[in-house]
């Protein structure tokens, strides 16, 4: 399970190389002729900027520039409404008064729709996806922060007393008729959404372009999401890069209406040897070490966002299972530890 208060610098430029790639066509099928024409009568409004700590890209093709770029306005605003409501970068936040008081009365729609998700995802991935493995991100951040830190990591009684706080299952959600009450069941809790937040911004968004018409879009909010084919007809193309070699396209897929998501170790770690990292086993309390990274494609960013953190935690039969169990519209691929690809899609 993936927990960080911050950007994950390394993360990023695994994924953005791969979206640079993928908006110029560099590494795109031709496109049929009769749709090219119609390809290029439309012009590409991007916005870049920054959500949940990472960069972002919306890159949307439609004949009105203006209705385009009116849009993305809207879009940006409804990702700072949803930030308020979903980060941890944000004192003020939803979620950062909630991990502060351990109670959340009136909690905000987003946050209750993001809890409830996530628990659904904790069932799905045998308890593997927590978002209440905070503590010990915090334990581990603590750790390595000290001049004469154990390179070995914290000790087993520190971890244990962590592991203690985390259980997804006692996050709380009372309602009263009016208004909805999130409480944590257990002292010390913490919860962390950036295993999930990213791809539900990702969703909305994508929500709102669809209900304004838009049919053209890819979207990169940390997960991609496209909505419908690349103007001249073809698919969005997503290279996944070895985790070990940047410079390398690993294997390629393709996105026309549906989304992807990535996950691995190096996104962020603790110590200068690598090993330590911030995905985490909450049935352990150590970070998983089953792959070197793991993408998931699916219907949804969400969902995908979550099964990429918490399947990281499962050994390659359980998460295929798990991710089967999902239904064939789901795939997987698996970067184990030796730089093998893993797949898992229908029929298997």
């Amino acid at each position: 399970m993936r927990a960080e208060p911050g950007p994950c610098p390394q993360r990023r430029r695994f994924i953005g190389i791969c979206a640079s790639l993928t908006v110029r066509g560099l590494i795109a099928p031709a496109a049929h002729a009769h749709d090219a024409a119609r390809g290029r009568a439309m012009k590409p409004v991007i916005w870049r900027g920054r959500a949940m700590g990472a960069d972002t890209v919306i890159t949307l093709y439609h004949p009105q520039i203006s209705l385009a770029e009116a849009l993305l306005a809207d879009a940006r605003a409804l990702i700072a409404s949803l930030e308020g409501q979903l980060s941890l970068y944000q004192d003020d936040s939803a979620l950062s008064r909630l991990n502060r008081d351990g109670v959340l009365t009136a909690a905000p729609p987003a946050l209750l729709d993001v809890l409830r998700l996530a628990s659904d995802m904790h069932g799905a991935t045998q308890g593997a996806f927590d978002i209440t493995v905070q503590p010990l991100w915090k334990l581990y951040r603590d750790h390595f922060a000290r001049d004469d830190a154990d390179p070995s990591g914290p000790s087993p009684g520190q971890i244990a007393a962590a592991r203690a706080s985390v259980d997804a299952r006692a996050i709380n959600i009372q309602s009263d008729g009016r208004n909805e009450t999130v409480r944590f069941a257990k002292p010390g809790m913490a919860v962390t959404l950036n295993g999930i937040a990213q791809g539900y911004i990702t969703d909305q968004v994508a929500a709102l372009l669809r209900r304004a018409g838009m049919r053209h879009v890819l979207l990169d909010l940390g997960e991609f999401r496209a909505l419908g084919p690349h103007p001249e007809g073809r698919a969005w193309r997503i290279g996944l890069r070895d985790p070990l070699n940047p410079g390398r396209v690993m294997t390629q897929t393709v996105l026309q209406s549906g989304a992807l998501a990535t996950s691995g170790g190096y996104g962020a770690v603790f110590d200068i040897d690598g090993r330590f990292h911030h995905l985490f086993d909450p049935a352990s309390g150590l970070p998983a070490q089953h792959y070197r990274s793991l993408s998931i494609q699916g219907p949804d960013a969400a969902r995908a966002d979550a099964l990429s953190t918490g399947l990281s935690a499962l050994p390659l039969a359980d998460a295929k299972a798990a991710l089967h169990a999902l239904g064939p519209e789901w795939r997987g691929y698996f970067v184990t530890r030796n730089g093998a690809i893993a797949r898992h899609h229908w029929p298997v």
